[in-house]
């Protein structure tokens, strides 16, 4: 009987400039852009997660209070082959300007709809992004 791998669990973030782009980014040797944020730890909240990640990526950091949940969504992860990803996705405003760390090789802020002028993950393609135009809506 083949086993299921099990889910990567994540908590993403959706953070929007003035113009109503939407921040995404690119991990080192991945040619497809996400949503920032990561896993979570065990035993770790997922704004506790959003925050951890959004400083150690980004530089930046969570407003307090901020966060709207948008949702659960799952999709194929796009880094690692055959494994599914499920990500708890906020809108969330930050302090700060957003500069790649750690992981992260590149940054980019664009339209929140298809067509993207970046290659976009299927997690935020087709679910975060939709949630969040829907609540702006």
């Amino acid at each position: 009987m083949p086993t299921t791998p099990p889910l990567i669990r994540t908590v993403a973030a959706v953070i929007s400039d003035d113009a109503g782009r939407v921040l995404l980014v690119r991990k080192q040797g991945s040619s497809t852009f996400i949503q920032p944020g990561g896993k979570r730890e065990a035993g770790e909240a997922a704004l506790s997660t959003l925050a951890r990640e959004l400083q150690e990526e980004l530089g930046v950091t969570l407003v307090e209070g901020s966060a709207a949940r948008l949702g659960e969504f799952e999709a194929d992860a796009v880094n690692e082959p055959g494994r599914r990803v499920r990500g708890e996705a906020y809108a969330v405003r930050i302090e700060g300007i957003p500069v790649a760390s750690a992981e992260i090789a590149e940054l980019a802020w664009v339209a929140p709809q298809a067509p993207f002028p970046v290659p976009v993950a299927p997690l935020s393609a087709e679910h975060i992004l939709p949630a969040w135009r829907a609540m702006r809506d």
